[in-house]
Formats: structure tokens, sequence, C-alpha cells
């Protein structure tokens, strides 16, 4: 006799319950309904080992889940700490939140660089997008993506090839947004020091000062 179907709202519940992968060891191999990138095919399981750094649980899992279908072998970390203890296992590639609760992504970008030189790492960030490039590609980085940031744009970011261009964003930012994202790069090129980038954007200190404290404009 065939079982009956579970309810949609049990199997949502129970979904919840399951414990969360968020060690090192606990790697997820890509299951039947995986739908493989062309440039993954073929490849041994340590080619395609994956570590996600995020302490945004649900979208860590979403993220992950995505990416087990698309042919990745998948780990998770929600901290600086757990992520750097998972980047001694040289994945090939990673991606890696900015800002965790106990410290920078940037300390993991680093982690993942040295244990496997040729890794491919990808940033995510929810704020400061320029400013944040210039600090992840300094740690290894390749690219950087804002948050919340979609499984087929972090796969395109994992797999570009050398030299390749991402196409033309849908939504650019606007003028204001571009001149607050160049205010924030010079900022961080100044090791954040307000008088040092006031001289050098030739800006009035204090009104370097109000700018730095508002938050980005919208696009």
């Amino acid at each position: 006799m065939p079982q009956p179907k579970m309810p949609q709202a049990t199997r949502l519940s129970r979904e919840k319950e399951s414990p969360r992968m968020n060690t090192p060891d606990r790697t997820r191999p890509a299951g039947p309904d995986t739908i493989e990138a062309a440039p993954l095919r073929g490849l041994p399981e340590s080619e395609r080992t994956l570590l996600i750094v995020d302490d945004d649980a649900p979208l860590c899992q979403r993220l992950a889940r995505a990416m087990e279908r698309r042919g990745f072998v998948v780990s998770t970390a929600e901290s600086v700490a757990s992520g750097m203890a998972a980047a001694a296992q040289a994945p090939a590639f990673a991606v890696v939140d900015l800002r965790l609760g106990d410290g920078s992504g940037l300390d993991v970008v680093g982690a993942v660089r040295t244990a496997r030189p040729a890794a491919r790492i990808v940033m995510l960030t929810g704020y400061g997008n320029i400013a944040t490039a210039v600090a992840a590609v300094k740690a290894g980085a390749l690219d950087y993506l804002p948050k919340p940031a979609d499984a087929d744009a972090v796969e395109r970011a994992l797999l570009a090839q050398e030299g390749e261009t991402p196409p033309p964003p849908e939504d650019p930012m606007s003028a204001d947004r571009v001149r607050w994202e160049h205010i924030q790069r010079v900022f961080e090129l100044c090791e954040r020091n307000v008088s040092e980038t006031a001289r050098r954007l030739k800006m009035h200190r204090r009104t370097l000062q109000r700018i730095l404290s508002k938050h980005a404009p919208r696009n």
C-alpha cells in the first residue's frame, strides 16, 4: 500500500528540527537531484569541496543546499573560529561573509588561502561594497557579492574563467550611492582616519563625519 504523503506543514517543521551542519567535518555529498555545473563534471570530491561561512544560519543552510544541488561538496561554519578550523581542510572553494559575530571574515579568507593557495574565494557583504572589494582582494578573494546573494550568482562567481567579465547589472547603483561608496573606499584606504580622508577628498572634516554617520543611500 503506498504511503500517504506527509502534509507540507509537517515536512517544513521536520526540516527546521533537523540538526544544522555547522562543523567543519560534516560534509554532505551532492544528492540524486544534482544539476552539476559543467566545470565540476568528472572532478574528484576534493576538487569540489566548498566551505560556506555565514552566521545567518537560515541563509547559510539555504545556500548550502542549493550549492549541493549544483555538484559541490559543502561544509558550513557560522563564526570566524569555526571557519578558520574548517579552512584547515583546504577547500577548493569558499564563500565567506565579511561581518561575522566574532570578527571579520577576512581572517577566514586568509586562512583558506594559506591552506590552499589556488582556492577560489568569494566574499559576501551587506554594506560598503567598493570598500569591501579593496579589503577582500587584498586578503585573497577573487570576487565579492552583496547580500543576499542567490545561488546562481555565487556559482557564476566561483566558476568564472580567468579574465571573464560579469554581465552589466540590471539595477546599477545610483549616482548618490556611487559617491557614498567612493568616500567609503577612500576612508578604508586611509585606515579609517577621518582627517586624512577629508584632506584627500578635499572635503571639510565635519561634512565628511556627517556622511560617514549616515546609512548608504538606496539604489
